[in-house]
């Protein structure tokens, strides 16, 4: 099917355009439309079909009434030449085509030579009846379209039209290449023209810049996929360079916070400790302790194979570091501090006497006058490292620090005032006296649970005292079982010293660990004011005296059986 005003071809709408209108080919074909008013194309519509309103004539009422009678009412003025009129009728006459659909009185013209058959001639036949015509319009007035410069190139015939479309393609690519440096413009060839007269068989001429830098391009793409395949490969199925044996000297290692394992090996590998990076990398992948590797400060050695580096690294082995365990006190983390650095003993002890309110305390500690140490309980238990540059204050501020974190986290203040305490340091000194007390951490919260039932005011066993072996041991500075006989303990007249004064002693008799602390927070349930360790894996609880003076016999038989 074809729309109104085309040939039987998928030709051009545009009466302007040169290809517009196959019927044949006479070089002049496109002159049948007529030029718009103000020499300029009118909006065409060349598929809705459109109704308007009936023109108003403003010719001689003899043509009005001639066209009413025919049943058409031209919708443009001017006049057509005549002689393609009698074409058509003539090609009628040979071939009759069926009558035509009428809207509003006019024929519905499908712009295929089919045309209602009228007794007489019509002279707007071959009109466009969408275009505006020109007014006053005769025959051979036609203007030429092509003889101006922005004019349309003159149309090719239809056999020809594919060859031209062709060379304009070619045209096009040519031009487009032209832009890259060291583009020819063929402006010396024979046909001359530039691009235009180039024998369609003479093959175009590369781009010598443009092929180099795709050639460098295709190179540096393969060479750098090649190295990174290789580097992958290496990295997957070789262990790099390496030493034998467990090495020799001494080194000490810092390894930074956050560092990965590839740069604790370049680390290694800049002090001399491992050939490679890739090999002490690929001894900590075979060995399953591998990603435990701390950072922290290590005393290595020179000249180790990849596998004896990562062995002494491993869960903190070789690390240069020290560590406070839970429940020492702090003349023990002094002395520890002086022979990590290898001070005079006495150093650090001397300096935590002191510098002790510049090391950061809280406010709430050191609230009473007779507490022995203020850094008592303060000292928190961890592992520290030892840096190359570290001194016994760097190291205090260490555990100070880590401290005032743990009991911030554990909400001291308001843990101590649930509890009946009367601030958070007594909080600490039960913790401590738990940790002291209990020689295995599955008894602290029994113990602790002894702890306040013996602080309580109506206590009738001990009437309030604690009675703790533990804090003579500690105004004594020893460690023992035998601590002497209840009635000397009693004269012993300290402020620590539970046997005589009623209560907490005056601060925290060591550094209590988190299980401890934990446990003072939350002691168990139960009336024991009585206990004692009868061996490793059981400890007896009694709510009175008699019923605790029976478990210390059974304690007393055990120690005969183990030889104390």
């Amino acid at each position: 099917m074809t729309e109104y005003g085309r040939g039987r071809g998928p030709e051009p709408w545009h009466p302007e355009d040169p290809l517009y209108g196959d019927s044949g080919w006479t070089g002049h074909e496109a002159q049948r439309a007529q030029m718009p008013y103000a020499g300029g194309p009118q909006q065409q519509y060349p598929q809705e079909p459109q109704y308007q309103q009936e023109p108003q004539y403003q010719q001689d009422p003899q043509y009005q009434q001639q066209y009413v009678q025919q049943g058409q009412y031209p919708e443009q003025q001017g006049y057509v030449p005549q002689q393609p009129q009698q074409a058509h009728q003539a090609q009628q006459q040979l071939h009759p085509q069926p009558q035509q659909p009428v809207y509003d009185g006019q024929g519905w013209d499908t712009g295929q030579g089919q045309y209602t058959a009228v007794p007489q001639a019509d002279p707007y036949l071959g009109a466009d009846p969408y275009a505006q015509q020109p007014v006053g319009g005769y025959p051979g007035e036609a203007p030429d379209l092509y003889g101006t410069p922005e004019a349309y190139p003159p149309p090719e015939p239809p056999g020809r039209r594919h060859l031209v479309q062709e060379q304009e393609a070619e045209e096009a690519d040519d031009d487009a290449s032209s832009i890259l440096p060291g583009g020819d413009d063929d402006s010396d060839e024979p046909n001359g023209g530039g691009r235009r007269g180039r024998s369609k068989d003479k093959p175009k001429r590369r781009n010598g810049a443009a092929c180099l830098i795709a050639t460098l391009v295709i190179v540096g793409v393969i060479g750098g996929g090649g190295y990174y395949g290789y580097d992958y490969i290496k990295s997957k199925f070789t262990s790099g360079e390496d030493y034998v044996g467990e090495g020799e000297g001494s080194v000490s290692i810092d390894i930074p916070k956050g560092t990965g394992m590839g740069e604790m090996g370049r680390i290694l590998k800049a002090h001399g400790v491992v050939k490679s990076a890739d090999a002490f990398v690929a001894a900590a992948k075979a060995n399953p302790k591998g990603g435990a590797i701390q950072a922290g400060s290590y005393v290595m050695k020179e000249h180790m194979s990849g596998k004896a580096a990562v062995d002494l690294m491993v869960n903190g082995a070789g690390m240069n570091a020290l560590d406070v365990i839970p429940g020492w006190k702090n003349v023990q983390v002094y002395k520890a501090i002086d022979d990590k650095l290898k001070l005079k003993e006495g150093t650090t002890k001397d300096i935590a006497t002191k510098e002790a309110k510049t090391l950061g305390l809280p406010e709430w500690a050191n609230n009473n006058k007779d507490i022995k140490d203020p850094l008592e309980g303060f000292l928190y238990p961890a592992r520290y490292d030892v840096s190359k540059d570290a001194s016994p204050q760097s190291l205090l501020k260490q555990m100070v620090a880590k401290s005032n974190e743990a009991y911030a986290n554990a909400d001291l203040k308001g843990q101590a005032s649930k509890l009946g305490l009367a601030n958070p340091l007594q909080l600490v000194t039960v913790a401590s006296l738990v940790q002291a007390e209990g020689k295995y951490q599955h008894d602290f919260d029994k113990i602790s649970r002894v702890v306040y039932n013996r602080l309580k005011p109506g206590n009738t066993e001990t009437y309030g005292l604690l009675d703790f072996d533990s804090t003579v041991n500690y105004i004594k500075g020893q460690s023992t079982l035998d601590v002497g006989a209840v009635s000397d303990l009693r004269k012993l007249n300290d402020p620590y010293n539970t046997y005589k004064i009623k209560g907490l002693p005056a601060g925290p008799i060591g550094n209590p660990g988190p299980d401890a602390l934990k446990s003072a927070m939350n002691p168990a349930d139960g009336p024991w004011y009585y206990f004692v360790s009868v061996n490793e894996n059981e400890t007896l609880f009694a709510v009175t005296n008699d019923e605790h003076n029976q478990n210390r016999q059974r304690y007393e038989e055990e120690r005969k059986k183990a030889g104390q």
